[in-house]
């Protein structure tokens, strides 16, 4: 485990868990942490690859006190770890708003990175469009916001139950509830940043193959989204788990660790 200073004297925590292939950073969702990805790292290490965690601004082990905590922020704490860690040759997979951290995040690194993947990520939209009707309407966000910010343990706590399409155990839930509701309250204004994203011609323009996770029960991001990243970007393919809620890497791990792995061995 370990901190990097990203803005001035604030800092994020990330675990570079190592792994002798290529590496792979994983970004959480909005107000989880890195715990989330638990249950795959041991497996991802095993096919060879260099795991490597993060917790966003705001979320888990990393400061709360920053006064950007944005997309492009967290994005460029993505790029500046991969800096630090010296590396050149890496895999961004982004899960939920992590996705839109993912797609800004390959756009910073450039050639240093060499795919990216989506695991139900709300990228390169997350509500309607003039031109793309998919996705849900920026004032149902906005919403949520408000109804967040007006009673946040409790909307937290039910949002929780709302991540898998079939019932978790009490124990997953309790964990789930337990990391937002560790997040800080601030972070409200990076999930709000959702209801106005469009990150279509910064997606276009990355010339890295991609992998699309849809998640056919999907709640949080609506399949739609990430189907149409398979179809519409030249280097991006699909995987579709159609019973799947927002979280494939716990609802059909074994699926999900069978098309990463696929997918990053012929990068």
């Amino acid at each position: 485990m370990a901190r990097l200073e990203v803005d001035g004297s604030k800092s994020i925590y990330f675990e570079d868990l190592g792994g002798s292939g290529r590496a792979m950073i994983l970004i959480h969702g909005w107000g989880m942490d890195n715990r989330c990805w638990d249950g795959v790292i041991l497996p991802l290490q095993a096919a060879g690859h260099r795991v490597i965690t993060m917790d966003h601004r705001g979320c888990g082990r990393s400061d709360h006190d920053f006064a950007d905590l944005g997309i492009a922020a967290i994005a460029g704490d993505v790029a500046k770890l991969v800096g630090h860690l010296g590396l050149s040759d890496v895999v961004v997979n982004g899960w939920s708003l992590g996705g839109a951290v993912a797609t800004h995040a390959a756009s910073l690194l450039g050639d240093r990175c060499s795919g990216l993947v989506l695991t139900a990520g709300a990228s390169p939209i997350y509500t309607q469009k003039p031109d793309l009707a998919i996705g849900g309407m920026p004032e149902d966000v906005m919403g949520n916001v408000a109804a967040m910010n007006d009673d946040r343990v409790n909307f937290l706590t039910m949002l929780a139950t709302a991540i898998c399409a079939k019932p978790p155990t009490d124990a997953v839930l309790a964990w789930m509830a337990s990391a937002f509701i560790n997040s800080s309250a601030r972070a409200s204004a990076t999930l709000a940043e959702l209801a106005h994203l469009d990150q279509r011609e910064m997606m276009m323009a990355l010339d890295v193959p991609i992998l699309s996770f849809i998640c056919g029960q999907d709640g949080f991001v609506a399949p739609d989204i990430s189907r149409w990243v398979a179809e519409n970007h030249p280097r991006a393919t699909g995987v579709e788990f159609p019973e799947s809620g927002h979280a494939p890497f716990i609802e059909e791990r074994e699926g999900y660790l069978e098309a990463l792995n696929q997918f990053v061995s012929a990068l």
